[in-house]
């Protein structure tokens, strides 16, 4: 077996338990379903795509770490989740920021997916053009979720407050995605050359075969 199929199994079988452990008894049971909906749509596709698209370690790192962000949220929903509590008291703050980190996520996560898929597919050199465009990309991710997000409050009214999470915030949106500007920026600045250097550790490795 491949590292970059030992890592998909492995994203695979943590994703798999922890859905299975959040999905006994979460907090609201229609909440927790539209919350893992990204990593249930994410998972076959990264499984049909793992012949023709292997990703990198540093990205499959990232993705899992993602989904269980996502997934923890799901079980409590975000506003409740016990680790955003204690962050809450420890730095005095009006209100329980585990959606922050969940946002700050969708921008960091998707930044090393999209730079990844654009050097390796689309032949983008690493620079200001590459980080212009993924970061482009991963607004563009925050907006259609924060659509995702008014869509649902339309159709199930007070049903989804639980999933817009906005904590009775008015400027929510527009946190959530500054967040994931910054995430995406700061994924970047800081893993770039680190994640260039595994690019070009599976072309080396492609090219030997």
């Amino acid at each position: 077996m491949t590292a970059p199929a030992r890592n998909l199994v492995a994203v695979s079988a943590i994703w798999l338990l922890a859905l299975a452990a959040s999905g006994i008894a979460p907090r609201e049971r229609l909440t927790w379903f539209m919350e893992v909906v990204p990593v249930l749509i994410v998972l076959p596709l990264l499984v049909a795509t793992r012949d023709r698209f292997p990703f990198t370690a540093l990205a499959y790192a990232l993705i899992a770490a993602h989904g269980l962000i996502l997934i923890v949220g799901a079980a409590y929903t975000y506003a409740h989740v016990p680790a955003g509590f204690w962050v809450k008291d420890w730095l005095g703050l009006a209100r329980n920021p585990y959606d922050r980190l969940g946002h700050f996520a969708q921008g960091f996560v998707p930044a090393i997916v999209t730079r990844e898929i654009l050097v390796r597919t689309f032949r983008i050199a690493p620079g200001r053009f590459l980080f212009f465009i993924t970061t482009c990309v991963c607004l563009a991710i925050s907006a259609f979720y924060e659509l995702v997000e008014w869509w649902s409050a339309l159709v199930l009214g007070q049903g989804a407050d639980e999933f817009l999470g906005t904590q009775g915030d008015p400027w929510d949106t527009q946190w959530d995605m500054f967040l994931a500007l910054v995430g995406a920026w700061a994924a970047q600045l800081t893993l770039a050359r680190w994640h260039d250097r595994q690019i070009a550790s599976m072309r080396d490795g492609a090219r030997a075969l």
